[in-house]
């Protein structure tokens, strides 16, 4: 498999701290959408790297996939409407976004486990 470790590791950084920044209701910054942006180039990369990996890793990819969809509904509110918008749209449902948030991390957590075999 490609060397990813690295976008494993901000991506899974970026995850844990953007759901904290939106946790403690900090506003919008231009550093935390770059790092969205980052944050999808990394996603691609790692989802790049299972579709090519031998064996395949079809069931991991559809699990990043479908995690990473999950924290995305939040964040890109958050990018798009800054915290007011978040909170407009998701401000009811942190437990859900956190529960995403654990969700994306484990699978980071075992693409992590397989790309070092």
């Amino acid at each position: 498999m490609l060397k990813i470790e690295d976008s494993i590791t901000r991506l899974a950084w970026n995850t844990e701290h953007h759901f904290l920044h939106i946790q403690a209701q900090h506003e919008f910054m231009r550093a935390w959408a770059i790092q969205f942006e980052l944050g999808y180039t990394d996603l691609r990369l790692i989802q790049f790297a299972l579709q090519l990996a031998q064996p395949q890793q079809t069931e991991l990819l559809a699990k990043l996939t479908a995690a990473y969809q999950q924290v995305y509904q939040y964040e890109y509110a958050f990018v798009a409407g800054g915290l007011e918008g978040f909170n407009q749209q998701f401000g009811g449902q942190m437990a859900e976004y956190e529960q995403a948030e654990k969700q994306l991390l484990a699978v980071l957590d075992q693409i992590k486990s397989v790309s070092a075999e």
